[in-house]
């Protein structure tokens, strides 16, 4: 059992090496298998980034105004981030939008160079974000809870789609390698239970969060099969954004 709570342990923090750039404070035993099983706590990671998201904006709000403080929140979202899942979301744009074939897909998304479609799709993406976030009627509670449930959506994806990208030549492969389905209904159930608590069990909010989550997943998901015949590790990434897009839209709207 205690090997068990440690390995679990490190994997957490793996996790939250893999997503941010806050100091794994423990010593990980690396290998594939832990980093596999990492992934099951990306939606725990989220909650811990939203919540340092919901804080900083509460203590920016006392000097300066909402929209300028979302701005700076969305800022140092990218920073603690390494805009890690805008970069998939450029990359995926940029190849599913120029690539007329699979081998032109594969190859545009490896290229580190950004063109007018991702460049697009990140100013549209970013420019929604900070303006839903300054509709919703709880901005804290929509910086706390949209992380968190973002990143179930990526899991959902690799429970049931195959991996496309060359494993020689990709960081993500580790995290994606025979997915079990079992750790994703844990992460779904986190997920569940601490959206329902943080968000008072409002039918609304929680509605979302599924749409946002089996919806973007399944949609994507499906796209990515016609387009690719499975995901890579960016096409994960453009998964976050989009469900944490479609989950502001809903508290946007009044949900």
């Amino acid at each position: 059992m205690k090997q068990i709570i440690s390995r679990e342990w490190q994997a957490f923090w793996l996790a939250v090496g893999f997503l941010s750039r806050i100091p794994m404070l423990v010593r990980i035993d690396y290998s594939d298998r832990l980093m596999n099983q990492s992934a099951v706590y990306f939606p725990l990671v989220g909650l811990l980034l939203g919540g340092i998201y919901a804080g900083l904006y509460l203590a920016l709000a006392h000097v300066w105004s909402p929209l300028v403080c979302l701005v700076l929140v969305t800022g140092f979202h990218l920073w603690i981030t390494g805009a890690f899942h805008e970069d998939g979301l450029a990359d995926s744009v940029d190849a599913l939008g120029g690539g007329y074939s699979l081998e032109a897909r594969l190859r545009i998304m490896k290229d580190s160079r950004i063109g007018t479609y991702g460049t697009v799709a990140l100013i549209v993406a970013l420019a929604l974000k900070v303006a839903l976030l300054a509709d919703s009627r709880v901005v804290w509670l929509a910086l706390l809870l949209s992380p968190m449930v973002a990143r179930l959506a990526p899991l959902l994806i690799m429970a049931f789609l195959p991996y496309v990208t060359d494993p020689d030549k990709s960081k993500s492969k580790p995290v994606a390698d025979d997915f079990s389905r079992t750790r994703l209904l844990y992460a779904a159930a986190f997920t569940a239970v601490a959206a329902a608590l943080l968000a008072g069990f409002a039918v609304g909010i929680l509605l979302w969060s599924v749409v946002a989550t089996a919806g973007v997943g399944a949609a994507w998901g499906l796209y990515l099969q016609k387009q690719l015949g499975g995901y890579t590790g960016d096409t994960l990434g453009a998964s976050v954004v989009f469900a944490e897009l479609v989950l502001l839209l809903g508290l946007a709207s009044g949900a």
